[in-house]
């Protein structure tokens, strides 16, 4: 894919992931995705964002900026939500929690067939855990 063609499949990407539109999210990963220090696979990955969206019925990613390389993706987004359900164990606090977030893609065919990011340390702080 072209750089052009990388941004808008982002944006894609990004508006499916905050319209909680798990299907469409489905047909933009690979079934055998690979993710640093988690687990792998597609299931995995609509599985955590399942988990999010639960939590945080309200949150949102919003891109600050995107860095385009050969079938790479480096993406700095700002994302937001009020903690209305248990994340990972830890029961609703009704924070509003923003948090900064890098996440590095290989985009193979359409897909993520990798990805790279910062963890959610920064969230949980936010909610006190």
């Amino acid at each position: 894919m072209e750089p052009w063609e990388l941004r808008e499949w982002h944006a894609e990407y990004l508006d499916a992931c905050n319209r909680h539109d798990l299907d469409a999210v489905r047909g933009l990963v690979a079934p055998d995705v690979r993710r640093a220090h988690l687990p792998g696979g597609r299931d995995a990955w609509i599985g955590d964002l399942a988990d999010l969206f639960h939590a945080f019925p309200d949150w949102q990613w919003r891109r600050i900026q995107l860095v385009i390389e050969d079938d790479r993706i480096a993406a700095h987004l700002r994302g937001s939500g009020t903690h209305a359900g248990v994340y990972r164990g830890i029961s609703a606090t009704r924070r509003h929690v923003n948090v900064a977030e890098f996440a590095m893609y290989r985009v193979v065919g359409g897909r993520i067939a990798e990805f790279t990011g910062t963890g959610d340390a920064e969230l949980r702080q936010q909610l006190g855990a």
